[in-house]
């Protein structure tokens, strides 16, 4: 598990983080997301220890990863954006070098065979790495970040460059290992994101602006006075029909999806609901609908949405409200434990538990 409170990063007067607080949990795939400059890279390198923080914590399984900066390393692997890879040396002697940088305490040749066999690069270990595509470059960064058996994985860009085809690979890759590993994964392709991670982290301009499912932050986001529509008739007498309802914004058409019918985004008016009157207008000029259903957004539209806005979609007013009321409580518990000791009577401990409860 890896806790980050009050993170906060300063070069000069410009920060790079403010504030910034967030939890991974044990056995998670996260998604960490945000533009280019908006303190991605930033705060993975402070969870590594490669940088330091200007101020605020970073917590890996209880560890303050300052203090106890070799028990955090040895927990946590990392693939930066360009993976630091010896061009001139085998894919061998490369994650045997690394292995001997880390001091792992694994059995050297099962545990860099187990390493080379789960990223499938066996077939390539005698290979110069400078030789190697870019797809088996990158399995190799993923490679020594698994040297030493770590629980976490920071992955930053791990599909970056690749085409279509190593991106799947690399992808699948990230699941085998995301089954008993927790993983912290920034990638700009979006798509990749929801098909691998189970919770996304929005930053943007230093700050988190959002934390939740890629489910969870749609519905927060779905705008409800648009949908789409399927209906069957002429595509002209159609938009006229739609066109003349009061209250509608705009109709959008997104072509033929089905023989004799046509599909259309439709948005109303702010706090307009318009549907009955449509349904009322298309079936009295025979033109039925045939189906009715909110506009999906994807993570892509999420993204944007948030970032380009300026929204903020976290809870931390009430992450903070509920903090002080577990303080509260345990304050009003310790004050009952301390009476309880001082208490010169006769109840037993079983009738002080109840009373407490």
């Amino acid at each position: 598990m890896i806790e980050i409170k009050n993170l906060t990063k300063s070069y000069g007067k410009s920060k790079a983080l403010d504030d910034v607080s967030f939890t991974v949990n044990s056995g998670e795939i996260l998604g960490f997301l945000g533009p280019n400059g908006a303190g991605k890279s930033t705060t993975m390198n402070i969870i590594t220890g490669y940088i330091s923080a200007t101020s605020g914590t970073v917590t890996i399984n209880g560890y303050d990863n300052i203090e106890n900066s070799n028990e955090c390393k040895k927990a946590v692997g990392y693939l930066p954006e360009q993976p630091p890879l010896y061009m001139d040396m085998t894919v061998d002697e490369y994650l045997d070098f690394v292995y001997d940088i880390k001091k792992a305490s694994q059995p050297r040749k099962e545990h860099i065979d187990g390493i080379l066999e789960l990223v499938d690069i066996t077939d390539v270990r005698g290979r110069l790495i400078k030789n190697l595509s870019k797809g088996y470059k990158q399995r190799v960064g993923i490679a020594q970040a698994l040297i030493g058996d770590p629980e976490i994985l920071i992955l930053d860009e791990p599909t970056v460059g690749l085409d279509p085809k190593q991106i799947l690979e690399i992808r699948n890759v990230i699941k085998e290992l995301g089954k008993d590993r927790t993983i912290i994964l920034s990638s700009h392709i979006l798509p990749e994101i929801s098909a691998i991670c189970e919770r996304v982290i929005i930053i943007n301009k230093g700050k988190i602006v959002a934390v939740d499912t890629p489910e969870n932050l749609s519905k927060k986001l779905t705008n409800d006075n648009k949908f789409v529509i399927r209906v069957a008739g002429n595509k002209h007498e159609i938009e006229d029909a739609v066109s003349s309802i009061a209250g509608i914004r705009y109709i959008e058409s997104l072509g033929q999806k089905e023989e004799g019918s046509y599909d259309y985004i439709i948005e109303s008016e702010k706090d307009v609901d318009v549907r009955s009157e449509l349904f009322g207008v298309l079936a009295s000029k025979n033109m039925p609908i045939l189906m009715v259903k909110a506009v999906d957004m994807s993570l892509e539209d999420i993204f944007l949405q948030i970032t380009d806005g300026d929204i903020i979609l976290t809870d931390e007013e009430e992450a903070a409200e509920a903090t002080e009321s577990d303080e509260e409580i345990q304050e009003d518990v310790e004050s009952a434990q301390e009476l309880t000791e001082d208490s010169d009577t006769s109840e037993t401990s079983e009738e002080i538990k109840e009373d407490e409860e």
